[in-house]
């Protein structure tokens, strides 16, 4: 039940809803008892003691019988949530049990289990091959400042993150000594390839580099992704992220411009 918290917590962290532009941002579809409900709905089950269980992402399979039914309110497969709702048996059971209907709050974590590199430590160098064909080199890049993003095709909060990239990154520091090295972990560059390709309709259009052995990957962290390391222009990190809650895109563009600033 932690771990289902844990996530609704960091589910409503993400910026769900498309901003007032003309693309379309991704956004979750959270299905339960097999409708369609809002966040807060989920946070009321969640509060309740009523959620069983959630599957982040469905089958390719599922997605198309779930479009049939909702037609164009469903949209990529990774971006939907299914909600496992206790029966009414099982809900008379737990109140019988006075269970304590659970707070959504963050579960702890000692983020350092997963890192191999920390702040202040020196960058690992390495050569990343970019879907794009060109070899991006860690130790060409001194006197830049390096954005380096872990994430994987699979992974939806690194989508959404990639959504915000463009607007509070990419674009602001466009004319700056600043570099953007998102790199996909254990995946091949075709699958890489064709995700890129289908997250331009959310104005994601950048290139990204391919790590299918995770080798690179390996040399700095473990656990899960997102995971972003901020390295300054002397090959120091300086900033480390981890997973993708509120703001999260929002303070590494303030650590960028700090760095740029000295």
């Amino acid at each position: 039940m932690k771990k289902i918290v844990a996530l609704i917590f960091i589910l409503f962290g993400f910026t769900l809803f498309a901003q007032e532009k003309d693309i379309k941002k991704p956004e979750y579809v959270i299905i339960a008892n097999n409708e369609i409900i809002t966040k807060e709905k989920l946070n009321e089950l969640s509060q309740q003691g009523w959620v069983k269980g959630m599957n982040k992402g469905v089958t390719e399979e599922e997605r198309n019988k779930l479009a049939q039914k909702f037609g164009d309110k469903i949209g990529d497969r990774e971006f939907i949530i299914k909600v496992e709702v206790l029966t009414e048996k099982e809900k008379l059971e737990r109140e019988n049990k006075n269970t304590t209907a659970l707070k959504v709050a963050p579960e702890e974590k000692n983020a350092d289990n997963e890192l191999k590199l920390n702040i202040n430590d020196p960058a690992i160098g390495f050569t990343v091959e970019m879907i794009d064909g060109q070899k991006k080199s860690l130790s060409d890049l001194k006197g830049k400042v390096v954005l380096l993003n872990y994430w994987a095709t699979w992974c939806a909060p690194c989508l959404m993150e990639f959504a915000e990239f463009p607007e509070k990154i990419l674009e602001p520091f466009k004319e700056d000594d600043f570099i953007l090295i998102a790199i996909s972990i254990g995946e091949s560059k075709e699958k890489v390839a064709a995700k890129m390709d289908k997250m331009k309709k959310y104005g994601v259009d950048f290139n990204v580099g391919i790590d299918p052995k995770k080798e690179i990957w390996d040399q700095y962290a473990t656990g899960g992704i997102p995971k972003s390391f901020l390295i300054d222009q002397n090959g120091i990190i300086r900033y480390i992220s981890i997973g993708n809650s509120e703001g999260n895109v929002d303070k590494l563009a303030k650590g960028i411009k700090a760095l740029l600033a000295k």
